[in-house]
């Protein structure tokens, strides 16, 4: 058996399914493009007969990498396919995956169907799609749940319609490991043509169990990973991309590899953070703040007589530049573009210049500007084409003084301004912004995070607003908290005004 992993990246189809996180097409682009840097060999790059977004998207992704796998997305329907086939037109590589629930619940309750027909309309499927491309992968949904007898009919079944790899995903997360290991060691040992496939993993984390579920099955003679940057996705997420791949770096007793340029990890965590606004826990594993720092006085004592003591891996093994250039208001032009560089963002002309004001600026406030400043600055532009815009906001607050805000906002080019007070200067200021914006909203859920410490530090605000029964999810981001929730607020209007 042959010893490559196979990193197959759902960033951009799974992972972009968590409420409030998804990208437009220009960012799928900027990150499939990160992908293939980063030297994943699978993109599976969108859904495409659920919205045109979609399907757009995996045509321009098509266009924009090269040697990458590109990856669609369809259910076991005829449709599907064909809008998917039609997608991946300009791929340089491409596959189709396709599939059918296979548990007796999924069978039961959501086909009302019976195991033998669930057979037969996967292999229609797997036969249909083999029409359009050579490589189609088949996933068996809830897999993990699955009686492993009727798996591996299924699997059989589809291999020799013709499916070149079969996805065995734990769906709900629910497998332990040694239970999803003995899945997987089941099928290779009794299905007849396996050698004629690549089994594939697709974990869910609902349990914490992802990683350790993707490496028994890679232990147990899978040779295919779904994974996510930062381990995103609907619910708890996926497997994390970086854990499966610092896992077989580190472990050389296991003899797996991957085409992973590890040193990669770091800048593509930081720019998917970012530009889904979905902040990395500081104690995520590989890439969080703390990964590698170390606060226990017996722990910074072993690190300091010997790094190997406490840190079995090299933090720039993963791309974080622990000698970094520190960017301050005195730095020019050619810093800051090698410090974008780094950080997988290539800016020049015009833009570079526009960025370089606004750094200016920031810089003003902040003693030095850091990779999660600059990363904001560089999203931040997308702001500039919103219906509705932050003008000025002035908030008058203090012990024994009712909070009071006045606001200014640009609305399509015409200037609005009012003012109200409230319970604190949030409120008050997000009162203000209502006197302007008459439409039924309610404040669902705010979270405040500081990037790094200090009372100059920019700050990040996260936020959910409800409005005629559907919630949305803003971002801001400034030097000034009252301002940074505004911004979150207004960028959460922008997103329902466009509907």
């Amino acid at each position: 058996m042959e010893n490559h992993v196979y990193i197959f990246d759902t960033t951009l189809r799974d992972g972009e399914q968590v409420p409030g996180c998804q990208l437009n097409t220009v960012e799928k682009i900027q990150v499939a493009k990160q992908l293939e840097a980063l030297g994943v060999d699978i993109i599976e790059a969108g859904f495409p007969i659920s919205s045109p977004g979609d399907f757009n998207s995996v045509v321009e992704i098509s266009k924009a990498v090269t040697w990458p796998t590109i990856c669609a997305l369809t259910r076991a329907v005829e449709k599907d396919i064909d809008v998917a086939a039609e997608a991946l037109k300009y791929a340089k590589h491409k596959r189709i995956h396709t599939g059918i629930g296979t548990s007796d619940s999924h069978i039961k309750y959501k086909f009302n169907s019976t195991r033998e027909e669930i057979i037969e309309r996967a292999v229609k499927a797997v036969k249909y799609a083999r029409r359009f491309v050579d490589d189609v992968e088949f996933y068996a949904e809830d897999a993990g749940r699955t009686d492993n007898e009727y798996l591996a009919r299924v699997v059989e079944a589809v291999i020799k319609a013709g499916a070149t790899v079969v996805n065995i995903p734990d769906t709900t997360g629910y497998c332990l490991p040694s239970e999803y290991g003995a899945k997987i060691k089941y099928l290779i040992d009794h299905v007849d043509g396996i050698d004629k496939a690549i089994i594939s993993t697709h974990c869910h984390n609902d349990l914490g169990m992802a990683t350790a579920n993707t490496m028994a099955g890679l232990l147990n003679g899978a040779r295919q990973v779904e994974v996510t940057i930062n381990g995103i996705g609907e619910r708890a997420g996926n497997t994390s991309l970086e854990e499966i791949a610092m896992i077989i770096k580190c472990h050389n007793d296991i003899a797996l590899d991957t085409t992973i340029n590890t040193q990669k990890i770091y800048p593509t965590s930081r720019m998917v953070s970012n530009l889904m606004n979905m902040p990395v826990q500081p104690n995520k594993a590989i890439v969080g703040r703390n990964a590698f720092a170390h606060s226990s006085g017996i722990h910074q004592d072993g690190v300091l007589k010997n790094v190997q003591t406490y840190e079995i891996m090299n933090p720039q093994d993963v791309g974080i530049d622990v000698n970094s250039i520190v960017l301050t208001a005195r730095s020019g032009r050619a810093a800051l573009k090698h410090r974008l560089h780094t950080l997988g963002i290539e800016v020049e002309g015009e833009k570079l210049d526009g960025l370089y004001e606004k750094f200016l600026k920031l810089a003003d406030k902040k003693k030095e500007v850091n990779d999660d400043d600059l990363l904001i600055l560089a999203g931040a532009d997308t702001a500039n084409n919103n219906h509705i815009k932050l003008d000025y906001l002035q908030v008058t607050s203090g012990v024994g003084l009712k909070p009071m805000a006045s606001i200014g906002l640009d609305i399509a080019g015409e200037k609005f301004q009012a003012a109200d007070t409230g319970n604190g200067p949030v409120d008050a200021a997000i009162n203000a912004l209502k006197q302007i914006i008459k439409r039924p909203m309610i404040l669902k859920e705010m979270t405040i995070q500081s990037i790094n410490k200090g009372s100059d530090d920019a700050c990040k605000v996260h936020m959910q607003v409800e409005t005629e029964g559907r919630v949305y999810y803003g971002f801001g981001s400034n030097t000034d908290i009252v301002a940074a929730s505004i911004e979150a607020y207004i960028d959460c209007i922008n997103k329902f005004v466009k509907k």
